[in-house]
């Protein structure tokens, strides 16, 4: 009797399970963690030595916004030589008067010519001074082509050494200060972008297929922010992992104001998926 109650036992648990296996997975709880949407480490794209930096830990910052200047003299007198040389008209000015005195020598020359008052060699001389003076005109042109040119790339220089935030954030780490060295491996501030937030989950094997890309979920933050708050699903991981039998889901979620900090735990329940 034992042996039999042991078996019917046993068959009743490998029925259960396989109705637990083959029923459809419920939507749950997942517990989750809000990050930022994107952490930002800022440098600078040329060495130089820092000037002054507006900003601190915690400051909030629009994309754009000034945080850092690094010394900038010897740009700047380059800007303005360069803007100097831009605005120059003498050469032209002064080409144009030579291209319209030689077309006016040309002509009395070659009316002469036609009277047999001077050579065929000064008619020559006077339309080839005529055409070189044409040829120092294009040049001036140009000339003062590339000074504008050179002025723009001054002024892209100068510019290249006012550090600026590349989103909308908040300061969460200064790490130069005036008088010490910013380049490349030498960066100024790190920025958290806290608008939208992102929650990192992972969801069993069982709910693989039940959480699609853009379904509407819901995320409770832990106590004292514990008001729930709308998110959609942006990235479902297709690997598995198979230690713990789970799979990687993250979501994101307004937060204007920045009105809920990163770094807290959560929990999150999903919706139906759209179709």
């Amino acid at each position: 009797m034992i042996e039999r109650s042991l078996i019917a036992t046993a068959v009743v648990l490998v029925i259960a399970e396989a109705v637990m296996l083959t029923a459809p997975a419920r939507a749950a709880d997942l517990d989750c963690l809000l990050q930022p949407r994107e952490t930002v480490v800022v440098s600078t794209p040329v060495e130089g030595v820092v000037e002054r930096v507006l900003v601190d830990r915690g400051s909030i910052v629009e994309k754009g916004a000034v945080l850092a200047v690094l010394e900038s003299t010897v740009e700047r007198h380059a800007v303005a030589i360069a803007a100097l040389r831009a605005e120059q008209e003498s050469a032209v000015k002064s080409n144009e008067v030579k291209v319209s005195f030689g077309a006016r020598r040309l002509e009395r020359t070659d009316e002469m010519y036609r009277k047999s008052l001077v050579p065929l060699k000064d008619l020559d001389e006077a339309e080839t001074v005529k055409i070189i003076a044409e040829y120092d005109l294009v040049e001036a042109k140009e000339n003062k082509a590339l000074a504008k040119l050179e002025h723009e790339r001054t002024k892209a220089a100068l510019e290249l050494r006012t550090i600026r935030s590349p989103l909308a954030g908040v300061v969460i780490e200064r790490l130069r200060h005036p008088g010490e060295l910013a380049a490349r491996d030498y960066p100024i501030v790190k920025i958290a972008q806290l608008n939208p937030l992102r929650a990192e989950a992972f969801a069993p094997i069982a709910m693989l297929g039940k959480i699609t890309v853009g379904q509407p979920a819901v995320v409770v933050p832990e106590p004292p922010m514990s008001r729930p708050l709308e998110a959609s699903v942006t990235v479902v991981d297709p690997i598995v992992d198979a230690a713990s039998g789970t799979f990687a889901v993250r979501l994101e979620l307004h937060n204007p104001g920045n009105r809920v900090p990163s770094g807290l735990k959560c929990k999150v329940s999903f919706g139906s998926p759209r179709r």
